[in-house]
Protein backbone atom coordinates (compact mmCIF):
# COMPACT_ATOMS: atom_id res chain seq x y z
CA UNK A 1 0.00 0.00 0.00
CA UNK A 2 1.22 3.41 -0.62
CA UNK A 3 1.82 6.41 1.70
CA UNK A 4 -0.93 8.27 0.19
CA UNK A 5 -3.02 4.84 0.56
CA UNK A 6 -1.92 4.30 3.91
CA UNK A 7 -2.94 8.04 5.04
CA UNK A 8 -6.25 7.63 3.54
CA UNK A 9 -7.07 4.46 5.29
CA UNK A 10 -5.88 5.97 8.94
CA UNK A 11 -7.93 9.14 7.96
CA UNK A 12 -10.89 6.67 7.57
CA UNK A 13 -10.56 4.66 10.39
CA UNK A 14 -10.17 7.66 12.54
CA UNK A 15 -13.43 8.91 11.38
CA UNK A 16 -15.23 5.92 12.40
CA UNK A 17 -14.12 5.84 15.93
CA UNK A 18 -14.97 9.28 16.25
CA UNK A 19 -18.53 8.67 14.94
CA UNK A 20 -18.95 6.00 17.36
CA UNK A 21 -17.23 7.69 20.23
CA UNK A 22 -19.51 10.39 19.80
CA UNK A 23 -22.42 7.91 19.57
CA UNK A 24 -21.59 5.99 22.81
CA UNK A 25 -20.75 9.72 24.99
CA UNK A 26 -24.31 10.67 23.65
CA UNK A 27 -25.89 7.10 24.98
CA UNK A 28 -23.69 7.47 28.52
CA UNK A 29 -24.50 11.28 29.08
CA UNK A 30 -28.37 10.12 28.75
CA UNK A 31 -28.30 7.32 30.92
CA UNK A 32 -26.59 9.50 33.57
CA UNK A 33 -29.12 11.90 33.54
CA UNK A 34 -31.73 9.51 33.88
CA UNK A 35 -30.04 8.01 36.98
CA UNK A 36 -29.63 11.08 38.37
CA UNK A 37 -33.30 12.30 38.07
CA UNK A 38 -34.15 9.22 39.59
CA UNK A 39 -38.21 9.94 39.18
CA UNK A 40 -40.69 7.87 41.96
CA UNK A 41 -42.56 6.05 40.11
CA UNK A 42 -42.51 7.29 36.82
CA UNK A 43 -45.43 6.15 34.95
CA UNK A 44 -44.05 3.88 32.19
CA UNK A 45 -44.35 4.94 28.64
CA UNK A 46 -46.48 2.59 26.01
CA UNK A 47 -45.85 2.64 22.47
CA UNK A 48 -47.59 1.26 19.66
CA UNK A 49 -45.20 -0.09 16.89
CA UNK A 50 -46.22 -0.34 13.32
CA UNK A 51 -46.73 -4.37 11.69
CA UNK A 52 -43.14 -5.11 10.16
CA UNK A 53 -45.01 -5.28 6.60
CA UNK A 54 -45.83 -1.28 7.17
CA UNK A 55 -42.15 -0.85 6.99
CA UNK A 56 -42.03 -2.54 3.41
CA UNK A 57 -43.23 -0.01 0.68
CA UNK A 58 -43.57 -1.46 -2.59
CA UNK A 59 -42.23 0.98 -5.81
CA UNK A 60 -42.42 0.19 -9.29
CA UNK A 61 -41.50 -2.94 -9.82
CA UNK A 62 -38.92 -3.11 -7.19
CA UNK A 63 -40.25 -3.84 -3.41
CA UNK A 64 -38.33 -1.87 -0.37
CA UNK A 65 -37.34 -5.29 0.83
CA UNK A 66 -33.97 -6.65 0.83
CA UNK A 67 -32.96 -5.49 4.28
CA UNK A 68 -34.67 -8.26 5.92
CA UNK A 69 -31.90 -8.28 8.83
CA UNK A 70 -32.46 -4.87 10.08
CA UNK A 71 -35.86 -4.57 8.85
CA UNK A 72 -37.82 -7.49 10.23
CA UNK A 73 -35.37 -7.89 13.74
CA UNK A 74 -33.71 -5.04 15.06
CA UNK A 75 -35.34 -1.82 13.46
CA UNK A 76 -39.23 -1.02 14.60
CA UNK A 77 -40.45 2.52 14.00
CA UNK A 78 -43.01 3.91 16.90
CA UNK A 79 -45.88 5.72 15.30
CA UNK A 80 -45.67 8.75 17.78
CA UNK A 81 -42.71 11.46 18.24
CA UNK A 82 -41.17 12.42 21.17
CA UNK A 83 -39.89 15.27 23.63
CA UNK A 84 -36.07 14.70 23.61
CA UNK A 85 -35.80 16.95 26.37
CA UNK A 86 -38.42 14.54 28.60
CA UNK A 87 -37.21 11.01 27.22
CA UNK A 88 -34.19 10.79 28.82
CA UNK A 89 -33.31 6.47 27.87
CA UNK A 90 -33.91 8.44 24.16
CA UNK A 91 -30.49 8.59 22.33
CA UNK A 92 -31.52 11.71 19.95
CA UNK A 93 -28.90 11.23 16.12
CA UNK A 94 -28.56 14.12 13.93
CA UNK A 95 -28.93 13.80 10.81
CA UNK A 96 -28.67 16.55 7.60
CA UNK A 97 -30.79 16.82 4.15
CA UNK A 98 -28.59 19.45 1.78
CA UNK A 99 -29.09 20.54 -1.63
CA UNK A 100 -30.93 22.96 -3.76
CA UNK A 101 -34.58 24.19 -3.45
CA UNK A 102 -37.58 22.00 -4.62
CA UNK A 103 -36.03 19.26 -5.87
CA UNK A 104 -38.28 16.81 -3.80
CA UNK A 105 -36.37 16.84 -0.31
CA UNK A 106 -39.10 17.79 1.94
CA UNK A 107 -41.46 15.20 0.18
CA UNK A 108 -38.84 12.97 0.57
CA UNK A 109 -38.54 13.54 4.45
CA UNK A 110 -42.88 13.35 4.70
CA UNK A 111 -42.73 10.42 2.78
CA UNK A 112 -40.26 8.60 5.44
CA UNK A 113 -40.88 10.31 8.51
CA UNK A 114 -45.45 10.32 8.22
CA UNK A 115 -47.83 12.88 7.16
CA UNK A 116 -48.60 12.94 10.66
CA UNK A 117 -45.94 15.12 12.05
CA UNK A 118 -45.52 19.21 11.34
CA UNK A 119 -42.21 19.91 10.67
CA UNK A 120 -40.75 22.33 13.32
CA UNK A 121 -39.79 25.50 10.59
CA UNK A 122 -37.35 28.20 11.51
CA UNK A 123 -36.96 30.49 8.00
CA UNK A 124 -35.07 28.00 5.91
CA UNK A 125 -34.90 25.20 7.91
CA UNK A 126 -37.08 22.43 8.69
CA UNK A 127 -36.85 19.56 11.19
CA UNK A 128 -38.25 16.50 11.94
CA UNK A 129 -37.91 13.39 13.68
CA UNK A 130 -38.31 9.65 13.46
CA UNK A 131 -37.83 7.13 16.87
CA UNK A 132 -37.42 3.62 15.99
CA UNK A 133 -36.32 0.58 18.27
CA UNK A 134 -32.56 -0.52 17.40
CA UNK A 135 -31.95 -3.68 19.20
CA UNK A 136 -33.84 -3.10 22.28
CA UNK A 137 -32.42 0.87 22.12
CA UNK A 138 -34.64 4.15 21.21
CA UNK A 139 -33.04 6.09 18.88
CA UNK A 140 -34.69 8.72 17.84
CA UNK A 141 -33.63 10.64 13.91
CA UNK A 142 -33.71 14.57 14.20
CA UNK A 143 -33.44 14.80 10.58
CA UNK A 144 -32.84 18.56 9.74
CA UNK A 145 -33.94 20.02 6.36
CA UNK A 146 -32.12 23.26 4.88
CA UNK A 147 -34.33 24.34 1.83
CA UNK A 148 -32.35 25.07 -0.32
CA UNK A 149 -32.82 28.55 -1.34
CA UNK A 150 -29.84 31.11 -0.83
CA UNK A 151 -30.99 32.85 2.30
CA UNK A 152 -31.39 29.37 4.15
CA UNK A 153 -28.16 28.48 2.97
CA UNK A 154 -26.67 30.20 6.91
CA UNK A 155 -28.27 27.50 8.44
CA UNK A 156 -25.81 24.77 6.87
CA UNK A 157 -23.42 25.06 9.88
CA UNK A 158 -26.43 24.72 12.45
CA UNK A 159 -27.77 21.78 10.50
CA UNK A 160 -24.52 19.93 10.17
CA UNK A 161 -22.92 20.15 13.14
CA UNK A 162 -22.90 16.64 14.95
CA UNK A 163 -24.58 15.00 12.40
CA UNK A 164 -24.27 10.98 12.09
CA UNK A 165 -25.06 11.45 8.61
CA UNK A 166 -25.43 13.98 5.49
CA UNK A 167 -28.05 13.41 2.65
CA UNK A 168 -26.56 15.38 -0.59
CA UNK A 169 -29.73 15.39 -2.80
CA UNK A 170 -30.46 16.78 -6.13
CA UNK A 171 -32.89 16.27 -8.90
CA UNK A 172 -32.55 13.85 -11.21
CA UNK A 173 -34.10 15.76 -14.56
CA UNK A 174 -32.15 18.35 -13.38
CA UNK A 175 -28.42 18.09 -14.43
CA UNK A 176 -27.29 21.70 -12.91
CA UNK A 177 -28.83 20.42 -9.26
CA UNK A 178 -26.13 17.66 -9.43
CA UNK A 179 -23.83 19.50 -10.83
CA UNK A 180 -24.49 21.93 -7.25
CA UNK A 181 -24.09 19.12 -5.29
CA UNK A 182 -20.05 19.59 -5.11
CA UNK A 183 -20.57 22.76 -3.48
CA UNK A 184 -23.20 21.66 -0.63
CA UNK A 185 -20.65 19.28 -0.35
CA UNK A 186 -17.57 21.89 0.32
CA UNK A 187 -19.38 23.81 2.63
CA UNK A 188 -20.94 21.08 4.83
CA UNK A 189 -17.63 19.52 4.99
CA UNK A 190 -16.48 22.88 6.49
CA UNK A 191 -18.80 22.09 9.93
CA UNK A 192 -18.47 18.10 9.95
CA UNK A 193 -15.67 15.79 9.07
CA UNK A 194 -17.28 12.41 9.80
CA UNK A 195 -20.70 12.32 8.96
CA UNK A 196 -21.58 9.37 6.74
CA UNK A 197 -22.09 11.13 3.08
CA UNK A 198 -25.09 10.01 1.14
CA UNK A 199 -25.75 10.74 -2.20
CA UNK A 200 -29.83 10.92 -3.53
CA UNK A 201 -31.12 11.66 -6.69
CA UNK A 202 -34.72 12.41 -6.41
CA UNK A 203 -37.43 12.27 -8.49
CA UNK A 204 -36.97 9.06 -10.18
CA UNK A 205 -40.23 8.59 -11.56
CA UNK A 206 -40.05 11.25 -13.76
CA UNK A 207 -36.31 10.42 -14.65
CA UNK A 208 -37.19 7.15 -16.51
CA UNK A 209 -39.29 9.09 -18.86
CA UNK A 210 -35.82 10.47 -19.97
CA UNK A 211 -34.16 9.48 -23.03
CA UNK A 212 -32.27 6.12 -22.15
CA UNK A 213 -29.33 7.81 -23.41
CA UNK A 214 -29.38 10.95 -20.92
CA UNK A 215 -30.77 8.46 -18.10
CA UNK A 216 -27.18 6.74 -18.62
CA UNK A 217 -25.51 10.38 -18.80
CA UNK A 218 -26.87 11.35 -15.77
CA UNK A 219 -26.60 8.26 -13.64
CA UNK A 220 -22.81 8.11 -15.02
CA UNK A 221 -22.28 11.46 -14.12
CA UNK A 222 -23.57 10.75 -10.54
CA UNK A 223 -21.93 7.88 -10.05
CA UNK A 224 -18.64 9.57 -10.93
CA UNK A 225 -19.61 11.61 -8.15
CA UNK A 226 -20.46 9.76 -5.40
CA UNK A 227 -17.27 7.88 -5.69
CA UNK A 228 -15.45 11.46 -5.27
CA UNK A 229 -17.23 12.06 -2.25
CA UNK A 230 -16.66 8.87 -1.14
CA UNK A 231 -20.77 8.20 -0.57
CA UNK A 232 -23.17 5.65 -1.30
CA UNK A 233 -25.55 6.67 -4.04
CA UNK A 234 -29.64 6.34 -4.08
CA UNK A 235 -31.99 6.87 -6.52
CA UNK A 236 -35.25 7.40 -4.71
CA UNK A 237 -38.94 8.81 -5.50
CA UNK A 238 -41.29 10.23 -2.82
CA UNK A 239 -43.86 9.96 -5.15
CA UNK A 240 -43.69 5.86 -5.30
CA UNK A 241 -41.54 5.49 -1.81
CA UNK A 242 -38.58 4.18 -4.00
CA UNK A 243 -35.37 3.30 -1.97
CA UNK A 244 -37.04 5.67 1.00
CA UNK A 245 -37.14 3.37 3.68
CA UNK A 246 -33.76 1.88 2.41
CA UNK A 247 -31.63 5.27 2.66
CA UNK A 248 -32.27 5.36 6.23
CA UNK A 249 -31.75 1.21 6.79
CA UNK A 250 -28.55 1.71 5.07
CA UNK A 251 -27.56 5.01 7.35
CA UNK A 252 -28.85 2.71 10.92
CA UNK A 253 -26.69 -0.59 9.67
CA UNK A 254 -23.40 1.54 9.00
CA UNK A 255 -24.16 3.32 12.66
CA UNK A 256 -24.80 0.26 14.55
CA UNK A 257 -22.81 -2.37 12.22
CA UNK A 258 -25.68 -4.08 11.34
CA UNK A 259 -25.50 -6.65 8.72
CA UNK A 260 -26.56 -4.96 5.15
CA UNK A 261 -27.51 -7.31 2.74
CA UNK A 262 -29.11 -5.03 -0.47
CA UNK A 263 -26.91 -5.81 -3.88
CA UNK A 264 -25.92 -2.78 -5.79
CA UNK A 265 -27.77 -2.30 -8.95
CA UNK A 266 -26.34 -0.78 -11.65
CA UNK A 267 -29.16 -0.92 -14.35
CA UNK A 268 -30.16 1.97 -16.65
CA UNK A 269 -33.40 2.57 -16.29
CA UNK A 270 -34.09 1.08 -12.66
CA UNK A 271 -33.44 2.95 -9.50
CA UNK A 272 -29.58 2.23 -8.54
CA UNK A 273 -27.42 2.16 -5.65
CA UNK A 274 -23.93 1.81 -6.12
CA UNK A 275 -21.59 2.13 -2.62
Amino acid sequence: MTQHGQQLAQLSLRRRIHRRLLILRRWFRRVLDQILRCPPLKKPIRYRMLAHGTVTSSSIGTPEGGFASVENENVTPVYHHHSHDKDSDLVALKISLLGDFQIGKTSFLVKYVGQEQEALQNKGLNMMDKTLLVGGARISYCIWEVEGDKMSRDHIPAACKDSVAMLFMFDLTSRCTLNNIIKWHQEARKWNQTAIPVLIGTKFDEFIQLPIDLQWTIASQARKLAKALNATLFFSSATYNINVNKIFKFITAKLFDLPWTVERNLTVGEPIIDF
